[in-house]
């Protein structure tokens, strides 16, 4: 039996890939999450083989949870679950020891298989993306500052991002200045556009 953490800030999509899952005679969902410090704090209680965590939890993101489970947890393996499958994304969830990458828009059984998959020991990189990452070059960005570039692109306050982020405002001007700074931009605006355009957005 394969036991599978989910950890999805969206109720309905995590009771629905849940319940896809429990129809596998193979699988059982030990755990739901909402925000990344619950999937971590119930990966340590109930130990999951497979953790389907969604790239942009609040709290910690996804990958931050993959990374952290490298170490709490060896024995499981993380899969990332995203509706932003960017290379940017791809790359920092591979560098964090994910062993799987995937957008939400695949079919059912396709993510029925990479969880089988990445149990059994293998790794599972959605092939579009993967072509993406390789022709987008490195981003210089980290996960944490490309989530805020991309909803400041969007037009979003500071306030907004903060809340949306579960940040202080002062922690997200300090990554939006980052940003700036590492992609020689005059303002947020100019680096989101400058990080949409190499897709590390």
């Amino acid at each position: 039996m394969i036991r599978i953490l989910v950890a999805d800030d969206e109720h309905l999509i995590r009771d629905a890939i849940a319940g896809l899952l429990e129809l596998e005679a193979d699988f059982t969902v030990v755990g739901r999450a909402a925000t990344g410090d619950e999937a971590s704090t119930l990966a340590a209680r109930v130990r999951p083989d497979v953790a389907l965590l969604d790239l942009q939890l609040p709290g910690p993101t996804g990958i931050e949870v993959a990374r952290s489970l490298v170490t709490s947890l060896p024995e499981c393996r993380s899969i990332i679950v995203t509706s932003h499958g960017r290379p940017g994304y791809l790359k920092s969830a591979l560098a964090a020891g994910a062993r799987g990458f995937l957008p939400k828009t695949v079919p059912a059984q396709t993510l029925v298989t990479v969880i089988r998959d990445v149990h059994a020991g293998g790794r599972y990189v959605d092939p579009v993306l993967a072509a993406e990452a390789i022709s987008a070059g490195d981003s210089p960005l980290t996960p944490r500052e490309a989530d805020i570039l991309a909803l400041a692109r969007d037009g979003a306050p500071v306030e907004e991002i903060a809340r949306r982020v579960v940040l202080s405002r002062g922690t997200v001007r300090n990554h939006l200045a980052s940003a700036i700074s590492k992609l020689h931009a005059a303002n947020r605006h100019e680096a989101a556009h400058i990080a949409a355009g190499h897709g590390w957005i």
